[in-house]
């Protein structure tokens, strides 16, 4: 647990940012300079591939923490954009202040790797379900994981993220309501 003056120098590298709706936290071939921390709102993150086609690799809504994570560790360009679906906002912290509170609070770096942790394991999961589930399977997954998220996003979109065209993922939304 932290202390509160840990906590107070937490909050005090900590910067407060507002996206609107469609606005960019990130765009590809920019580097990630922040992790992002989400207060309020929703934000995805996506690749587009060369035939313009985009990829949702992630949604980050309250709670979460979002960024390209290999740009910001590396200092190279981003190969992900991230942008609101909704009005978002965020708390953004810089890699040198994070590294700095990795050396000044323990606490504060095992609460990261735990974090950094359970994210790859996320990810991991869902490598697995994209290549071992039906569309079905991965979209009542995706609903059971994330209840409230359908109801804040476009279909289209959780297609994306799913990897399925919005034209299954309709189908198969009809035959469960059937259900």
């Amino acid at each position: 647990m932290l202390s509160e003056p840990d906590i107070q120098r937490f909050k005090s590298v900590l910067r407060y940012r507002k996206l609107r709706k469609r606005q960019y936290l990130l765009q590809a071939g920019d580097v990630s300079l922040y992790e992002n921390f989400v207060l309020k709102g929703c934000l995805r993150a996506y690749t587009v591939d060369p035939d313009g086609t985009e990829h949702i690799v992630m949604f980050a809504v309250e709670g979460w923490w979002v960024s390209d994570l290999y740009s910001f560790l590396a200092g190279t360009p981003a190969t992900q954009n991230i942008d609101a679906l909704e009005d978002t906002e965020v708390f953004s912290i810089e890699k040198n202040d994070l590294e700095k509170l990795y050396q000044q609070v323990p606490e504060f770096n095992r609460m990261f790797r735990i974090l950094l942790q359970n994210a790859f394991v996320a990810q991991q999961q869902r490598i697995i379900g994209s290549i071992s589930q039906t569309a079905e399977e991965q979209y009542t997954s995706f609903i059971t994981k994330y209840p409230t998220l359908e109801q804040r996003i476009p279909q289209n979109q959780v297609a994306s993220y799913l990897g399925l065209t919005p034209e299954t993922l309709s189908r198969i939304r009809k035959q469960q309501a059937k259900k």
